[in-house]
């Protein structure tokens, strides 16, 4: 019998959500990557920081594939798995551009929106202990889209899961990123309510925001000046710690077509647009999302951040890094779309101390 509980990863991307569960002694047994240049990321970040690859391997496939419907495969692991540990988990964050307002918004008639039903009908088919599910806000905000969250909800609930839920902010657990995500926590255990989100969290009742950050760049605003703002939230202080200008992606950034003009016009922390928001070094970033022509430049130089800023920003260990034979694309879309890593560890902590594990 395992001792550490055994997760299967669903939707795993470059495998944020899973380090983070892993920096806290649970087992990645599955993981399900529909986009092979994300799968092959997890297997080489994984190489990287010594991390056994899942013992039941990897499923480079759509979710679908693994209902009863079409396939037995899934109840053949999960039979293994609780033979083989006393706590089974399911993780995951479906796509969620269908429930973002600056996405499709087409909600679960949406191509990626059908996938958050399909994962809750996996959970109810193959009854993990435990799971999590990770979405944007807009599922939990927006009428129409939380009208679907509460019928999955019901979904769980008949299929005898408690649950429990949290709009969280990843800076509350030490990002440097303001960044807002939905995440539900289901168990079969009764005593739902003792389940402590706050467990991890450093900045609470959103008290990371209550410092006089800078706006833009001035010479009326120094640093020196403003001895209790947090550091471990600013962009430089992650930039120094990972040691971005060294790290195996540094050199991975786009370059303009048009030249360096628009990004020597936009001033320090001006993130007042929808695109090409510099950041500010001795501030926290605006949410991670490198989709939709959304791009981020460098706070003091005249080019769009690297990956290693990115991955930096997305608060991973400086030893975390992407293959050199991903995309730019591919790379960049995979850490926008990825949790922050000390949101996953702070989340995971949480879910590790409800479980007794």
């Amino acid at each position: 019998m395992s001792t550490k509980p055994l997760v299967f990863s669903f939707f795993s991307g470059a495998g944020f959500l899973d380090l983070g569960f892993e920096k806290n002694g649970f087992e990645i047994a599955y993981v399900n990557e529909i986009h092979t240049p994300f799968l092959e990321a997890y297997k080489h970040s994984r190489l990287k920081l010594n991390i056994p690859p899942p013992k039941y391997g990897y499923h480079n496939g759509d979710i679908g594939e693994l209902l009863s419907k079409n396939s037995n495969t899934m109840a053949d692991l999960m039979k293994n798995a609780k033979l083989s540990s006393d706590l089974v988990g399911f993780i995951g964050g479906p796509p969620c551009p269908d429930f973002s307002v600056g996405g499709k918004n087409k909600g679960e008639n949406g191509e990626n929106g059908k996938l958050s039903k399909t994962y809750v009908q996996l959970i109810c088919e193959q009854k993990p202990d435990f799971f999590i599910f990770e979405n944007v806000k807009g599922l939990y905000r927006t009428a129409k889209h939380r009208a679907f969250f509460d019928t999955l909800k019901k979904m769980l609930a008949k299929a005898g899961y408690k649950c429990t839920e949290r709009l969280i902010n990843s800076i509350e657990y030490g990002v440097p990123q303001d960044r807002e995500r939905i995440i539900l926590f289901g168990t079969r255990d009764k005593g739902i309510e003792k389940f402590n989100w706050n467990l991890d969290i450093k900045f609470p009742d959103r008290s990371a925001f209550d410092h006089e950050w800078p706006d833009t760049a001035g010479e009326e605003w120094n640093l020196l000046n403003h001895p209790n703002i947090p550091r471990e939230l600013m962009i430089e202080h992650w930039f120094k710690n990972n040691d971005v200008t060294n790290h195996p992606n540094s050199l991975d950034y786009f370059t303009p077509r048009a030249g360096l003009v628009k990004f020597q016009t936009i001033v320090e922390g001006d993130v007042s647009r929808k695109s090409y928001k510099r950041l500010h070094r001795w501030r926290y970033s605006p949410t991670a999302a490198y989709g939709n022509n959304e791009v981020h430049i460098h706070p003091i130089l005249p080019r769009r951040i690297s990956v290693s800023e990115a991955l930096a920003i997305q608060s991973l260990p400086k030893e975390f890094e992407l293959p050199e034979s991903m995309s730019l694309t591919n790379m960049f879309k995979t850490v926008g779309n990825g949790v922050p890593f000390l949101a996953a560890k702070g989340i995971a902590s949480s879910v590790k101390d409800f479980l007794g594990a």
